[in-house]
């Protein structure tokens, strides 16, 4: 069977775990980002300077094309992004309507081209209550479809998919990673703002693990 693993690779913290757990598992990686007219695309920049460093072969698909079929979401759309926790309500504005379901099928396709046999994707369990396609009854229902999409089966591989951003955090750690090559703010600006839902998740993590977050925020 061949080695070779798609990672679908936003430049978040979640995803950049994912990507170096697939290096840590001897695979031959090739990253996929998406531009889907996101705010905060300054992800995209955090995740080609990673892949460049490491070598890593690296695609940014544009896809901001659909941005009119995917509208309604803070991330994509003239709408405030709300402050706050994840728990709150107000967060399902930052829902891109079947965004995950979109990213996957063209990892997938990717995939197949490849002649890969697995495409890795960072769903955790800190996502499940905001994002119906994060939770393990969506992976699930992907992953047997991905199976019989094609001639070639191709496996969704989750490691996080119970995991919290904490004890993914903590695996990361463990692998020496640098959070510092990561970007989370949903406020694309020159620092991240501290105050958004992902930036909430993130600091919380780093509290857990009683470490401080490299990333600089703003006053």
């Amino acid at each position: 069977m061949s080695n070779k693993a798609v990672v679908v690779y936003s430049g978040g913290m979640d995803s950049y775990t994912v990507l170096h757990t697939a290096l840590a598992e001897g695979k031959e990686v090739y990253a996929l980002s998406f531009n889907y007219g996101q705010r905060h695309s300054k992800e995209l920049d955090v995740a080609a300077a990673v892949c460049a460093k490491h070598g890593i072969p690296h695609k940014i698909v544009d896809i901001s094309a659909i941005n009119d079929l995917m509208a309604g979401s803070s991330l994509t759309s003239d709408i405030e992004i709300p402050e706050g926790h994840y728990a709150e309500d107000s967060m399902k504005n930052t829902v891109v309507p079947n965004r995950n379901m979109v990213l996957l099928s063209m990892a997938i396709a990717y995939a197949v081209s490849l002649e890969a046999p697995e495409v890795y994707y960072g769903a955790h369990s800190g996502d499940h209550h905001i994002y119906p396609d994060c939770r393990p009854e969506f992976v699930h229902a992907m992953n047997a479809v991905s199976k019989i999409a094609n001639y070639e089966p191709v496996e969704i591989v989750t490691p996080f998919l119970n995991s919290s951003k904490g004890e993914i955090l903590a695996a990361g750690l463990a692998m020496n990673l640098d959070y510092g090559n990561t970007w989370t703010c949903y406020n694309g600006r020159e620092h991240a703002c501290g105050k958004c839902g992902a930036c909430n998740e993130r600091l919380e993590a780093f509290a857990e693990q009683g470490i401080t977050d490299p990333l600089t925020y703003e006053a």
